[in-house]
């Protein structure tokens, strides 16, 4: 198998400024896929535990060139710990930096596959290596990363990967990432479990509950996109729990249980800079949905080159 490519300029701020450092507060190890049209950074969808991510990006947008083959189809994934990625990347940005600096052009930063014999060792090992030239010199940086999968492996990451790319039927648009940051910090303090519902009218309602005290918070009238209803009328003037419990046994809404860690640990992919935020429950309450979208800069429009989404686990379904 055989993988190299340049990174282009828009590739590597995004990388440097926002999407290392998200990825490296969801988990220390990620999976880096790569095939002809896309590359993955891919959180828990071998291990099935805790939250799984999903950041795509498109290759003509990450590569200014890209050469990719494999006996699977040309698709290519290992494992690789973000923090070390990360030290990489910003130490071949300094050196194309310094290149550029100091008139000799802009410097050129170039990924590839390959095998080393590390010191101490009589066996080679597998490295993503970072090469960036400056103005008299050259600079590699080695990256370890895990043996590449197989071909029954990068069938089964691919079958996990096309099910976690599968939408709640409604999702509510949370206005605010701070505020709801800000609020998921507080309700911390009170419990460790959250019940989450949404319905299909736009509402999106957290509560922590313990045996002395129930907090909660509503965000009503909500952006929705996929089913919705009209809220009825006559219940305007019931409590946020009422409503809900009403909209549950009309098939309206849908309740689910999860860990206030997880959601805590999603919401750090604000780092990414997302430009708004979509929460969802899956069909028959299988999972927390949370889906960042990005516009293209100076302008409302998607951003078709990067989707960010998170799955947590559900730990009870409080509705179907």
């Amino acid at each position: 198998m055989k993988f190299r490519a340049f990174l282009s300029e828009e590739g590597v701020n995004l990388l440097d400024k926002r999407i290392l450092p998200s990825l490296d507060k969801l988990g220390r190890v990620c999976h880096l896929y790569l095939t002809p049209t896309h590359s993955f950074f891919l959180h828990g969808l071998l291990s099935g535990d805790g939250v799984q991510s999903v950041l795509q990006l498109s290759n003509p947008f990450l590569f200014r060139d890209h050469r990719i083959s494999s006996r699977t189809s040309d698709r290519i994934a290992f494992a690789l710990d973000v923090s070390l990625l990360h030290r990489a990347l910003r130490s071949a940005i300094a050196n194309a930096g310094a290149a550029a600096d100091g008139g000799g052009g802009a410097g050129e930063i170039q990924i590839k596959l390959l095998k080393k014999l590390p010191a101490g060792s009589t066996a080679p090992a597998p490295f993503l290596t970072f090469e960036s030239r400056g103005a008299s010199s050259a600079v590699v940086q080695d990256v370890p990363i895990s043996k590449p999968l197989s071909r029954a492996d990068v069938v089964q990451l691919q079958a996990a990967l096309d099910a976690a790319q599968d939408l709640p039927q409604t999702l509510v648009q949370v206005p605010d990432l701070a505020q709801l940051q800000n609020l998921v910090e507080r309700l911390k303090n009170v419990g460790d479990l959250l019940t989450v519902a949404i319905t299909q009218y736009g509402d999106l309602h957290l509560q922590v509950s313990t045996s002395l005290i129930t907090v909660g918070s509503e965000f009503r009238r909500l952006r929705v996109l996929g089913v919705h209803a009209d809220a009825p009328t006559g219940e305007r003037n019931l409590s946020a729990r009422t409503r809900t419990e009403m909209a549950i046994q009309r098939g309206e809404a849908l309740s689910v249980q999860v860990s206030m860690k997880h959601l805590a640990k999603s919401l750090q992919c604000h780092l990414a800079k997302p430009d708004c935020a979509f929460y969802g429950i899956a069909p028959q309450g299988a999972c927390l949905t949370v889906i960042f979208q990005f516009f293209i800069p100076g302008t409302r429009l998607m951003d078709k080159s990067i989707s960010f989404h998170c799955r947590l686990p559900v730990l009870d379904s409080g509705s179907s």
